[in-house]
């Protein structure tokens, strides 16, 4: 029951719609790929999937025919009346709202920790910031596949001394863990976009990679996004009004490394220090 390409070239013409650049829509518009998405999101009856960005519903529909039960999340309002007269007829709740400013409590029926996974082609401007958002806000959400061009996946999934490390990269370590899924090709989707994009599977730990009873999250990020702002520095330089030289030895980190040496428990590690260091003088006073 998915569209193919001459359905969706239909559909639009039909409502009088043209996809739109500034929103960064390019429809999937293959099958075969909407459905090898929803096998490797692994969800099927019983399961709960949100999806951002459902569009003309193509992966909506794979996701509803795995028996799922389906949350379409679209913030183009002209997309609503052939969004909703695609997939309302399969079960499908349709939910009309920008992702980035949702309230969750209230699109995700009972929200227990871990009880959703998300499924989405995100635009590029967005994934970055949605990601790190849901993981930071939204635990009802225990997996996600996102689709992302290559660039971004790449930062999402890495890990230290891969090309792609970087903030982002350490948020996604600190809740989760990170794959790359597979290559989509920019054949199929309409219009082609002019880079190929790739799946990313994030699946969230139990509890942080970093005990927030020892370092909270707040004090964590705001050290590894200082040290990052300046990743060609060495982390002296680079975080020299956040850390003394005391706090490098009491974490077991070398001054001299670069960002992009040290993975999340090693950011804990010294974010830690700093707080405990912070602490005691506040405490002197």
């Amino acid at each position: 029951m998915t569209q193919s390409r001459r359905e969706v070239i239909a559909l639009l013409a039909r409502h009088g719609l043209r996809p739109r650049r500034a929103l960064g829509q390019h429809f999937v518009v293959d099958p075969n790929t909407v459905r090898r998405i929803a096998r490797l999101a692994r969800v099927g009856p019983g399961d709960r999937v949100v999806e951002i960005g459902a569009g003309l519903g193509s992966l909506t529909l794979a996701l509803a025919e795995t028996g799922a039960e389906v949350v379409a999340v679209e913030v183009d309002d002209d997309l609503m009346a052939p969004l909703r007269e695609v997939v309302e007829p399969h079960g499908v709740r349709v939910v009309h709202g920008d992702a980035l400013a949702l309230d969750w409590n209230t699109v995700l029926d009972r929200p227990a920790a871990g009880s959703w996974v998300l499924v989405a082609n995100l635009p590029y401007n967005v994934a970055t910031p949605l990601v790190a958002d849901l993981l930071d806000e939204v635990p009802a959400i225990g997996r996600m596949l996102v689709m992302v061009q290559h660039e971004v996946a790449e930062r999402l999934a890495a890990g230290v001394g891969d090309p792609g490390y970087g903030a982002v990269s350490v948020k996604v370590a600190y809740w989760a863990t990170a794959r790359l899924a597979g290559r989509v090709a920019s054949g199929v989707f309409l219009p082609e976009p002019a880079v190929d994009s790739s799946l990313v599977a994030i699946e969230r730990r139990s509890t942080p990679a970093v005990d927030p009873a020892v370092v909270e999250a707040k004090a964590l990020f705001r050290l590894v996004r200082a040290g990052f702002a300046h990743r060609r520095k060495m982390l002296r330089g680079a975080l020299g009004n956040h850390v003394e030289p005391a706090d490098f030895a009491c974490a077991g980190v070398r001054p001299e490394a670069r960002a992009e040496e040290l993975d999340v428990a090693a950011w804990g590690r010294l974010a830690a220090c700093v707080e405990e260091r912070r602490a005691g003088l506040a405490g002197a006073r």
